[in-house]
């Protein structure tokens, strides 16, 4: 099937589920040390009762890590494991090296971020960190005002209950965002709304 027709079976299947709307786009951080913990944190982790408290924590504790030098001056005295209170050496690891691209390439805030994703040449860059794929390329987007699908294993599964085939991300993806084209609403909103409805059912 074409990705027209599998995302207007998408489309029906948000709408028969999910009513018409509208989907608010999902806030992100303005603290650029919640953004990198997020992103490096958030895989195969129970998001609202494990990691969002802790992001939350860290912004309260360390609010010089609003920009990513703030962070990295945290991280050279501090024990990030500690500090998230979340004991995961390549997920720790993840957050160091993200942290260090990032400003090895000059960004220091959300918007700066945000602009800099704007190129394919710097997301195939961050993707060269260990842990980081194209689902952690299209999350850190959303976390910093970007609104993109980011295709995880919530959105799978809504997808083949609406019966999409099993799919590569990058053409799950963009069955999504035809969906949320045909039916007026904003990419990530639709993302968000989908996430949101699957993991309470989890």
């Amino acid at each position: 099937m074409t990705v027209p027709s599998l995302a207007q079976r998408l489309a029906s299947h948000v709408q028969y589920l999910l009513g018409g709307g509208p989907f608010p786009q999902p806030g992100g951080w303005t603290h650029m040390g919640a953004v990198i913990c997020d992103v490096s944190f958030q895989p195969r982790c129970n998001y609202e009762a494990t990691l969002r408290p802790r992001l939350l924590r860290l912004q309260g504790r360390w609010p010089d890590a609003r920009t990513v030098r703030g962070f990295q001056g945290r991280l050279a005295t501090e024990d990030l494991a500690v500090a998230m209170k979340f004991n995961h050496a390549q997920k720790v690891a993840t957050a160091h090296a993200i942290t260090d691209l990032l400003a090895v390439n000059g960004i220091d805030t959300p918007d700066d971020l945000h602009t800099w994703l704007d190129h394919q040449t710097n997301r195939a860059t961050l993707r060269s960190v260990k842990g980081v794929g194209p689902k952690s390329i299209d999350y850190i987007g959303n976390l910093v005002g970007r609104s993109q699908v980011a295709v995880d294993v919530h959105l799978r599964t809504f997808a083949a209950d609406a019966g999409v085939p099993d799919l590569r991300y990058e053409q799950l993806r963009a069955v999504y965002e035809e969906a949320a084209a045909l039916l007026g609403h904003d990419r990530g909103g639709l993302e968000h709304a989908v996430w949101r409805y699957k993991s309470e059912a989890a």
